[in-house]
């Protein structure tokens, strides 16, 4: 019997078909890579100010694609719920609350919360409280715990937490709390029906205006309603018996702050004119102080629409800006006004003057130092000691003084000087105490000593470390450092001396865990006993390895090998971000410890090794500004150096496969991967997600670059991908978030980038992911990215084509 070959044909078709759509929708990966997102992680903590209590915060790592597809507002560069009057994505949200006392051990859980994410949680002042929000679906609610007595209060007010992220701040004195109420929320919103329909005008003057690619901003009048209508609030203060008082008439509050002692009321409200340019921390806005009963005492500033602020990552807006409160004093104001017209560019001795006011603000504001670069910022210690800090972009200088707040325009001691890129010459940070207001001041000990924790950046990794800085003589001592095979970081100075300690000790296989050491006697104690939240890949291999491109500068990266390898060369995943810098030897530094824990996060490429891929993690892709050229002018001939040398190294060491070489990165770290795809062969495939690919479509700067584009054409066409995808000749997977509102990375860049690849017949694949924004939160997008990338290596690196 003769069987026509049509009918084999055509069931070949349909199984191809069938195959097709099992792949239609939501993926999931292999058992062990999909485990990862699950994996329970240590909590998040915040220690009492009075170094009592410990406070650990179940983390909520992921959402669901049903969370994300909420409706959600996008005004004036905030993502919001109209529901509740809140931000729709925080970034820290919690499930449940424990507290643990340091020395005795007693640990107390919050219970009887009600269903939602906790938001914002954060100790009184003085230790007794524990405030924080839950976010339900019609408003967010404030809760109180009390620590001694273990009870829970709730207030019933409603928050709005629209432009006031955390829409409540402690008293100092711990008495009560200051919150932002939703005026509006049983209101009926401004709609297109109610809206009329008008032109939308925009209008320039012939002023310089260089603004960045700014997403979500405001689009039309009833955009502007609406921001309105969702920013209304009304200060109000909440006794700790839940009392609620009204402070102010409503208006769109941008920042509330109390003195120090708790008398006054820094306030600053956005104000009209709004922009279709800027996001709303560039509206204008006016500044008044208010006594602790609502009075206006004084009015501070108003400040304009911040349109055209200089061209520059250091330029700022003119007039008062950054006024807030001297935190060592009862009710001092402090700001900074720019005398360069906002522009460090402008050739002037001084760029900027600080001012203090003091209450009750009846005389006039008194100019407290000049400052030689843009101001940075000031910590304050006592009437003697404060830190004054600036910087300039140009060359990456940062630089810490030490000033005498009686006469700060005086003898001025250099404490340290450096290019902010380097972290060998990192002093650390401060460490700070609970003053007798309530705020947070330097801790200085006899009038003489301050102490200092950083992590101890150096060419052997990184060495956490505590100092002991004596001002008088301007010398530093080590009281303590971490030791291998251990990376220990302090967290928490429990006494003068600096020999007792609260640290987060880890290694490459332990999971950071809470220790309370006694440095004097060398004793260690576990405070907490977080489990290893990945057994499946506890036995995997990590070698810090060094090696150095054609030019001399030293590179780094840190290499994982599957926890089953034979000593074969395996194929290999690099998962990198290029860096921007002034001084070669900075950009040899190491940044990381070879004693740190190791994680197999959902996010990166380490999850691959369950693949049997070897992942080269974080090499080091500097791009150095050298003979006064800026980094960018020599782009991409670095970046391929930096690649090649890592690929070489990799060879060398017996562990690489050349021909099954993948590169990976996110953001401008895809930005690398469509670059070294088009302009080297050193790699099999690339995995770019959330990445911009032209240029000219962030015409005003863009990352480290200053120059706009009809300054630096060529920079701007030699840099973008998009401009030589012909020479793209390896397949390219490509992710991005549709709703992506990150500065220059419009989900649209991946769409041309992929129609150019598909239009000069270059093999690509685009996923664009509902809901999603510049980083993927949801349990269904996480991972469908996760299998993406694990067929994508399956197809494109590991098969034998």
């Amino acid at each position: 019997m003769k069987f026509s070959k049509w009918p084999v044909l055509l069931l070949l078709v349909m199984l191809a078909r069938v195959s097709a759509n099992t792949q239609d929708g939501y993926q999931v990966p292999s058992k062990a890579i999909a485990d990862v997102v699950d994996a329970k992680l240590a909590p998040s903590s915040r220690l009492s100010p009075n170094n009592q209590w410990m406070a650990f915060f179940e983390r909520q790592r992921i959402a669901s694609l049903k969370d994300l597809s909420k409706a959600e507002l996008k005004l004036a560069g905030i993502t919001l719920n109209a529901k509740n009057f809140s931000r729709s994505r925080p970034r820290s949200k919690y499930l449940s609350i424990e507290i643990k006392h340091l020395t005795s051990g007693k640990t107390v859980s919050v219970k009887g919360l009600a269903d939602g994410r906790i938001l914002s949680p954060s100790w009184s002042p003085d230790s007794e409280h524990i405030a924080f929000i839950i976010e339900q679906t019609a408003q967010s609610y404030l809760y109180l715990f009390n620590v001694a007595t273990q009870q829970l209060t709730r207030s019933d007010i409603a928050l709005n937490a629209v432009i006031t992220s955390k829409p409540y701040r402690w008293l100092p004195n711990s008495d009560g709390l200051l919150v932002n109420l939703a005026v509006n929320i049983s209101k009926q919103a401004p709609s297109a029906k109610t809206a009329p329909i008008t032109p939308v005008i925009s209008e320039t003057s012939g002023q310089k205006a260089p603004v960045r690619t700014y997403q979500n901003l405001l689009q039309t009048p009833l955009d502007k309603a609406l921001f309105e209508f969702y920013g209304l609030g009304q200060l109000a203060r909440v006794s700790l018996e839940g009392k609620v008082t009204l402070l102010t008439i409503p208006s769109i509050i941008k920042s509330f702050k109390p003195s120090p002692n708790s008398e006054y009321i820094l306030v600053g409200e956005i104000t009209t004119p709004f922009s279709y340019l800027v996001p709303y921390s560039r509206f204008a806005s006016k500044w008044q102080v208010l006594s602790i009963s609502g009075e206006v005492v004084t009015h501070v500033a108003n400040q304009k629409l911040a349109e055209d602020i200089a061209q520059g990552f250091d330029s700022v807006r003119t007039g008062k800006r950054r006024i807030s409160w001297r935190a060592d004093k009862p009710a001092t104001l402090v700001w900074v006004e720019a005398q360069d017209g906002g522009s460090m560019k402008e050739d002037v001795p001084i760029h900027d003057h600080l001012f203090t006011w003091k209450a009750p603000f009846k005389s006039d504001a008194k100019l407290f130092a000049k400052v030689e670069r843009r101001f940075a910022g000031i910590q304050w210690a006592n009437d003697k000691v404060a830190i004054l800090s600036d910087w300039r972009f140009s060359d990456r200088q940062v630089r810490m003084q030490i000033i005498n707040p009686k006469n700060p325009d005086g003898p001025r001691v250099l404490f340290n000087e450096r290019s902010y890129n380097d972290a060998y010459s990192d002093p650390g940070d401060f460490v700070l105490v609970t003053n007798k207001f309530g705020t947070r001041t330097i801790k200085v000990v006899g009038e003489r000593y301050m102490m200092l924790t950083g992590i101890g950046a150096s060419d052997k990794g990184n060495i956490p470390f505590l100092d002991r800085f004596d001002i008088k003589t301007g010398s530093s001592t080590r009281i303590w450092q971490s030791e291998a095979p251990y990376y220990e970081r302090v967290k928490a100075v429990l006494d003068d001396s600096g020999e007792k300690l609260v640290t987060l000790r880890e290694s490459k296989t332990e999971q950071p865990n809470f220790y309370l050491r006694d440095v004097k006697h060398n004793k260690l104690n576990k405070f907490t006993d977080f489990l290893h939240p990945y057994p499946q890949f506890k036995d995997i291999k990590k070698e810090k390895i060094s090696y150095k491109r054609d030019d001399g500068v030293t590179l780094s990266g840190t290499l994982y090998l599957p926890a089953n390898y034979n000593g074969s060369k395996l194929p290999v995943l690099m998962w990198a971000y290029p860096l921007e810098y002034k001084d070669k030897s900075v950009a040899s530094q190491v940044r990381d410890s070879p004693y740190e824990f190791t994680y197999i996060g959902y996010w990166g490429p380490m999850p691959y090794l369950a693949n049997g891929i070897a992942v080269f993690d974080d090499p080091t892709m500097p791009i150095v500004g050298i003979d006064g050229k800026e980094p960018n002018d020599t782009f991409r001939k670095q970046l391929v150096s930096s690649a090649e040398a890592a690929v070489n190294a990799l060879v060398e060491k017996g562990i690489a496969d050349k021909s099954r070489i993948a590169i990976a990165g996110h953001s401008y770290g895809a930005f690398m991967v469509a670059n070294l795809l088009a302009h080297s062969d050193l790699f099999k495939t690339g995995i770019a997600r959330s990445g911009a690919y032209n240029r000219t479509l962030t015409p005003f700067g863009f990352q480290g670059e200053e120059r706009d584009f009809w300054q630096g054409q060529d920079v701007y066409s030699a840099m973008s991908p998009f401009f030589h995808a012909e020479k793209i000749n390896e397949p390219m997977l490509m992710i991005h978030g549709k709703q992506d509102p990150n500065s220059g990375t419009y989900p649209m860049q991946s769409e041309r980038m992929y129609n150019a690849l598909k239009g000069l017949g270059k093999e690509a694949r685009l996923v664009i992911l509902p809901y999603e924004g510049h980083g993927y939160r949801a349990r269904e997008s996480i991972l469908h990215v996760l299998w993406e990338q694990e067929e994508w290596l399956k197809k494109t690196l590991l098969s034998n084509d």
